[in-house]
């Protein structure tokens, strides 16, 4: 599979919005960064949550009910916001999402260390997003 095609790919992985792969597509072939591409793609199709890496639970609880994968689900995300450390907030509402087979998925953000943008993904293509990921950053 070429490169352009593990792109599109990732794009179909993360998000249906007709919008993310073109422009995803037109940063791999003008020689641009597809990560920077991909993340304002995501963003702008509101299917990321951009969060610092110190934010809290508190954060996490109010911007997760903004993707539009959880928020068609429209479940509950209040208890999150009672945890304080960020990496124990994800796996609490990983494990309130899990029944409705969403996972949450962090995709690095080149341009900003302290980024900590998450995603949400189908339990089923959480797997191979994970890899084609690990792919295209190596």
């Amino acid at each position: 599979m070429s490169a352009i095609d593990d792109w599109t790919r990732l794009c179909e992985l993360l998000d249906d919005d007709p919008e993310i792969t073109p422009a995803v597509r037109e940063a791999v072939n003008e020689g641009d960064d597809p990560w920077d591409a991909l993340i304002d793609a995501l963003d702008d199709a509101g299917a990321l949550a951009y969060l610092d890496s110190e934010d809290t639970g508190e954060e996490l609880a109010e911007a997760l009910p903004a993707l539009p994968r959880v928020q068609r689900l429209g479940i509950d995300l209040d208890e999150v916001g009672d945890v304080h450390d960020l990496g124990s907030a994800i796996a609490r509402a990983e494990a309130i999402l899990a029944p409705h087979d969403i996972r949450l998925l962090h995709i690095e953000d080149p341009e900003d260390e302290e980024a900590y943008p998450l995603i949400a993904v189908s339990s089923a293509d959480h797997d191979e997003a994970v890899a084609l990921i690990e792919k295209l950053t190596h």
